[in-house]
């Protein structure tokens, strides 16, 4: 492979809603609506024909996650017992819709970072979980509102869709089809998440992140090579949405809460971390890189537990949080923006030669590993 054709990380973004939602806050709302709700079913609940909601505590989230804080695009209506859901002022077809707005912005931050102008990017992935409308593609809409000259679509791969966007950027970098490409990932799960549900309430947050991938011989001096990327899919209904267009052809299942995330979160557990420790060791054996050499796992950022238990296999021994950060305690889980922003935030320290992992898994089953390397 040429010089010219070697994909790297030139630089990465962040957008970080204003307004937090702290556990203590987030419970008090959950349990009001509890206590509404089961005094409005009190008669039906009493003759065992419909089942009380059971309260929510920050012992439990915080015991079942590791979360303790989220950022969200709108505090107010979430809170609000009688919403409990993002509310904003609908936009125009002619004005930056929001998911756009908050990708720009990370996307402009990467951009400063690089020193690089839009004009002389290729392209544009926007990589999420869920997208805000089908079409135009959103990766379009932040294309355009960045004035960059060259193609963009969306890819959706649940919280593994920033990871997949980067090795097709990538691969986009060594074919010679792009020198400069923008992997936009701009997550306002808080949309989709059921705010009245007690096993997930908990879960999501907002935030945007950007990944300038990019041709090394115009890359800036302190960038990260990229060694090797591996995706993997395996299908599964243990986390599930199903929303979408055609159920409006069944309009008495639009509000069925199947239409928001749900999952089996136990399941998840067991069979996602080994499946996710296996192919990180395996990948790391096809680039003849020693687990316990890497510096620093970038990993997503879904639950504490899950995360140790794969850093304990990948290293072999318990992974401190200079090894392994969490960012999962104030930002949630982010879906695919997770492992990156734990990488925006924690990688200006290591020094050159030292090699990461960014690594991301989700719904799907769906998994995504970067190994990187500072170049300087």
């Amino acid at each position: 492979m040429s010089r010219t054709n070697r994909p790297v990380i030139s630089a990465t973004g962040l957008f970080t809603p204003p307004e937090s939602i702290s556990n203590e806050e987030l419970v008090a709302s959950y349990n009001a609506y509890v206590r509404q709700y089961n005094a409005e079913n009190a008669a039906q609940i009493a003759k065992d024909e419909v089942k009380p909601l059971e309260l929510s505590s920050v012992e439990f989230i915080e015991k079942a996650s590791g979360i303790k804080a989220r950022h969200v695009m709108a505090k107010a209506p979430l809170l609000d017992p009688e919403i409990m859901a993002p509310r904003w002022e609908e936009r125009g077809n002619d004005e930056l819709s929001i998911m756009a707005e908050i990708g720009v912005k990370a996307a402009q931050q990467a951009l400063k970072a690089a020193g690089r102008e839009p004009g002389e990017v290729d392209a544009v992935l926007c990589a999420a979980s869920n997208m805000e409308r089908a079409y135009p593609a959103m990766a379009i809409e932040i294309q355009q509102a960045l004035g960059i000259d060259g193609f963009g679509f969306d890819i959706n791969v649940a919280c593994s869709s920033a990871t997949f966007g980067i090795q097709t950027a990538a691969d986009f970098i060594r074919s010679g089809n792009a020198r400069s490409v923008l992997v936009v990932s701009p997550e306002i799960t808080s949309g989709h998440l059921n705010w009245r549900d007690r096993d997930s309430h908990f879960i999501f947050g907002d935030v945007a992140t950007a990944v300038l991938v990019e041709d090394a011989a115009i890359a800036p001096p302190q960038h990260w090579e990229i060694l090797g990327t591996k995706l993997k899919t395996v299908f599964s209904n243990n986390i599930r949405n199903n929303f979408g267009f055609l159920n409006r052809a069944h309009p008495e299942s639009a509000g069925s809460a199947d239409k928001l995330f749900v999952q089996e979160g136990r399941k998840v557990f067991k069979e996602v971390v080994p499946m996710v420790a296996s192919m990180i060791l395996a990948e790391a054996d096809r680039l003849e890189i020693e687990p316990n050499s890497l510096r620093r796992l970038w990993l997503h950022q879904a639950n504490a537990g899950m995360n140790r238990m794969i850093a304990h296999r990948v290293l072999g021994h318990e992974a401190d949080e200079n090894e392994s950060p969490t960012v999962l305690d104030t930002y949630g889980n982010t879906s695919s923006a997770g492992s990156i922003i734990a990488f925006h935030l924690h990688k200006d320290d290591l020094k050159a030669g030292d090699t990461g992992l960014i690594c991301s898994f989700g719904a799907g089953y769906s998994a995504g590993t970067v190994f990187v390397r500072k170049a300087a």
